[in-house]
């Protein structure tokens, strides 16, 4: 292993379900009603992306007016996340994760972040944590970076890019979405992760490919080095 890609909200960073929370709202400000559920089935994914399948399941897709509409959920979305990230008192790592990408830094594997957030709200998440400063992360790759977010390959090529790394067999990909383990299986990656402890639950999780399945990221990086 040469690389650990891992992802934002619900893996490395807590956010007590916002996301879900403020994709829900920005629907409902035009009027479009969604579940948790509904949302739930779709993180992880582009925010573009994930909003235009939500639409499309109730129906709501095509035309001018619609596009219009869907770019103005998207905008009032990114402005109730960063307003969350910037703000919120709860906002923190998530458990273990410092110590874990500390660990793994030492042992001298590069650590990269990747996400379905575009690059303003990943920005406002580093600089409320204070990541920003190298001593944790290697790369941060938006899926306004990349043609394609998850769960394409897109985003894990371009982390390997940032970090000098050429084969998809020493890199491990972990997060806490269905999305998240399709993006690492689309690599080729040699470790596909799943955290339990954010969005999704091990038995949501189980059913997508992985190669393992963890309750936090405090054994992330034994299993890791085991593997390398």
């Amino acid at each position: 292993m040469r690389l650990v890609v891992l992802d934002m909200a619900g893996t490395t960073v807590r956010d007590d379900d916002a996301v879900n929370l403020c994709l829900r709202e920005a629907l409902a400000a035009q009027r479009v009603e969604v579940t948790r559920d509904e949302v739930n089935a779709v993180m992880g994914l582009p925010k573009p992306l994930a909003i235009h399948q939500l639409l499309q399941r109730k129906n709501l897709t095509g035309g001018t007016f619609l596009l219009t509409v869907a770019a103005e959920i998207h905008a009032d979305f990114l402005r109730r996340m960063i307003s969350f990230y910037q703000t919120d008192p709860g906002v923190e790592p998530m458990p273990h994760a410092v110590q874990a990408m500390a660990r793994l830094k030492q042992a001298g594997i590069k650590v990269a972040l990747d996400t379905g957030f575009s690059r303003p709200i990943v920005d406002a998440i580093l600089d409320r944590l204070g990541w920003r400063t190298g001593a944790l992360l290697d790369a941060t790759v938006a899926s306004d970076e990349v043609a394609r977010g998850r769960p394409h390959l897109d985003l894990i090529l371009k982390a390997m890019q940032l970090t000098g790394v050429t084969d998809a067999r020493t890199v491990a990909k972990v997060g806490d979405t269905p999305s998240d383990l399709l993006e690492g299986n689309a690599a080729g990656c040699g470790l596909v992760i799943g955290v339990t402890n954010g969005s999704h639950t091990r038995q949501q999780l189980a059913v997508y490919p992985h190669t393992h399945l963890l309750p936090t990221l405090e054994g992330l990086p034994a299993l890791v080095l085991e593997a390398r």
